[in-house]
């Protein structure tokens, strides 16, 4: 299937985290990366490594793509996919999300979040706000700030492949009462520090197009659609009930939420007419990444305790798309 092709910048020069880069992170990026149409492109090479094989294309606030060029025979290529890392929580599972990320640095792969970076409940006209909730690098007047600040500084190593983050339930929340967008606040500061970064702002629910270039002018393309997640998943269905009701309003390859910290990886077959006028099976594959905060720790008490909440999944989930027989395949795998 032949996809429209979007105008790109040539590659950005070669960046990486260093004094003067430490010195820019407050100053707005030079080099926005806007293409003459509009649109807006990202690639960044990382140290040692040459350039990432993908780029972010921007082409809405919440509609992006990222571009795969030169496949062939044997290729292969990883995504990640994250949301709840609620990584300024203390019950966040930071070794296992470091653990995460360093494999995505090595397998050069994109990583697409959406929603709950951060916790941020701690503040001082929170209701919820509990002193044994705030690690000692972010307890300070400027609260809001700090975990900005340290979130971004802790993430500048994995810059070069951040490719896109949207704001979840927490981070609106935080928008709604304190009139800061701490998701947006994050990408500026990644992008200050490492200004060829492709990260780019999502938002609470978006698209994302796979396009793949094949070194025989062959083009294919899978619609991601992504949203950060609603309700409290349910003891019993675990969120899976969903599926159904998304599969009636949602015309993408692959449906991805988060935000009830469950993991479920459930392909629907669905028929279809195509253009030849042939009958054909389609798979449309619905994924819920888990999060990394383990509220449940040894059960003795709080919140997450009293009220009855049982153990949740940690991790996050990988797509991997590979080419062979002149056709693009891929799957889901869950990131323990």
């Amino acid at each position: 299937m032949k996809t429209a092709r979007a105008k790109l910048l040539p590659p950005l020069p070669v960046l990486a985290p260093s004094r003067s880069a430490k010195r820019q992170r407050r100053r707005p990026a030079k080099n926005s990366g806007q293409t003459p149409g509009g649109e807006h492109a990202a690639t960044v090479h990382c140290r040692g490594a040459g350039p990432m094989p993908w780029r972010v294309v921007e082409h809405a606030r919440n509609v992006h793509s990222i571009r795969f060029d030169h496949v062939h025979a044997g290729w292969e290529q990883y995504v990640l996919l994250q949301s709840d890392e609620h990584f300024d929580n203390p019950h966040c599972n930071r070794p296992l999300y470091k653990k995460h990320l360093d494999q995505a640095l090595e397998r050069r792969a994109p990583v697409v979040k959406y929603g709950d970076l951060f916790c941020a409940m701690q503040g001082k006209f929170d209701k919820r706000a509990s002193k044994s909730s705030v690690r000692p690098e972010d307890n300070n007047d400027n609260y809001l700030d700090k975990l900005v600040e340290n979130c971004a500084r802790w993430h500048e190593p994995y810059a070069s492949i951040l490719a896109i983050a949207g704001p979840g339930n927490h981070e609106t929340s935080i928008l709604k009462h304190h009139e800061t967008h701490l998701t947006e606040r994050f990408v500026e500061q990644i992008r200050a520090a490492l200004p060829a970064s492709p990260l780019r702002l999502g938002g609470f629910s978006g698209w994302v197009r796979f396009q793949f270039s094949m070194r025989t002018r062959q083009t294919s393309s899978l619609r991601l659609w992504y949203h950060h997640g609603y309700g409290g998943g349910g003891p019993v269905t675990r969120g899976v009930i969903q599926t159904n009701r998304r599969a009636v309003y949602v015309d993408a390859d692959i449906l991805c939420t988060g935000h009830i910290h469950d993991e479920y990886i459930v392909p629907i077959q669905r028929i279809r007419l195509n253009g030849g006028n042939q009958i054909e099976q389609v798979r449309q594959l619905h994924l819920c990444t888990p999060g990394y905060k383990n509220e449940y720790d040894d059960g003795y008490g709080g919140w997450h305790i009293e009220r009855g909440g049982p153990p949740k999944p940690i991790g996050a989930v990988w797509l991997r798309f590979w080419y062979s027989n002149c056709a693009i395949h891929y799957e889901a795998l869950s990131a323990q």
